[in-house]
């Protein structure tokens, strides 16, 4: 499973939005945001840069791990 601190995250609508985007990456499998903890979580074997950049592409910010 993959773990990414994302900043930016506020309500219901945002988690809606990169759900919805990075479900769209090859190889994801299921998405779970926890907008209390700021942490996208992704099941499957997807490639990182390409979650990283999805979630980018919605306006919001992965932080370093």
């Amino acid at each position: 499973m993959l773990k990414l601190k994302v900043s930016g995250m506020t309500c219901g609508h945002c988690a809606a939005a990169v759900t919805k985007a990075v479900r769209k990456v090859a190889s994801v499998a299921d998405v779970a945001v926890d907008l209390e903890r700021g942490e996208v979580s992704v099941q499957g074997n997807p490639d990182e840069r390409a979650v990283r950049e999805a979630i980018a592409q919605e306006g919001y910010e992965v932080l370093a791990a």
